[in-house]
């Protein structure tokens, strides 16, 4: 049974990278600099398909374009690289800090669930007033990372809720992919890949469209797309 239209979620779970931070050019540039410092080749399209994956895959994805280093030792070398840039300046997308202040007042609790790993989702979450997010799920924390559901149902379980009581904000397709399939109401708002419809999937533009009172729309189950046919591609 749909939940009662003005009912908010039980918890919002927040993907990071594209969504709350716009951090992808941070990844981006570690990337383009890792493969240079190395003669490999990587493209723009091999950069975008990194999108949202788990950082082993993202390593062994550079380590298959011919970055001659183990993919863990990769990834290492990409987290703090982008950690010097976080440390520089959080990037905190359009609409980000009015709508957890917005959530903080309603006493809706957040979390943050990422690929990235705990070192950067704390540098992020240390940028938010204090007390912003109750959790971190990160990718070096799960046995399974997105598009598999275990980040969702690890975060719904960290509030002691069903996922499906959740709203999870996400941008790209394997963020989207676990979120849904771990039950929870899934907003797309895209960054740096379309988001394109899928069953299920509410969408918006921006997070500048979104308040308490769209997310208790999806709470409740509706599915609401906001994000027109010249708006897909972010």
């Amino acid at each position: 049974m749909p939940r009662e239209s003005s009912a908010l979620p039980a918890a919002v779970l927040f993907d990071m990278d594209g969504t709350l931070v716009d951090s992808e050019a941070y990844w981006m540039r570690a990337e383009h600099e890792i493969v240079v410092a190395h003669g490999a080749m990587w493209t723009h399209e091999d950069a975008l398909g990194a999108v949202g994956q788990a950082l082993l895959t993202t390593g062994g994805m550079l380590h298959d374009a011919g970055v001659p280093l183990e993919p863990a030792e990769i990834v290492t070398w990409l987290v703090a690289r982008v950690n010097e840039q976080l440390r520089e300046a959080v990037p905190w997308r359009a609409g980000v800090l009015e709508l957890l202040e917005d959530l903080r007042a309603a006493d809706v609790p957040c979390a943050i669930v990422t690929m990235s790993y705990r070192s950067q989702a704390q540098v992020v979450a240390d940028g938010a007033p204090a007390g912003t997010f109750t959790h971190l799920v990160t990718g070096d924390e799960v046995t399974h990372g997105k598009p598999h559901p275990e980040p969702y149902l690890v975060a719904a379980g960290l509030f002691g809720v069903r996922a499906e009581d959740c709203v999870a904000i996400e941008d790209s397709g394997p963020g989207i992919t676990s979120a849904l399939a771990s039950g929870a109401r899934t907003l797309g708002v895209p960054a740096e890949v379309p988001v394109p419809p899928r069953p299920g999937l509410s969408r918006a533009a921006s997070l500048k469209q979104v308040d308490l009172d769209l997310l208790g729309r999806i709470a409740s189950g509706e599915v609401v797309d906001l994000l027109g046919a010249g708006d897909l591609a972010g």
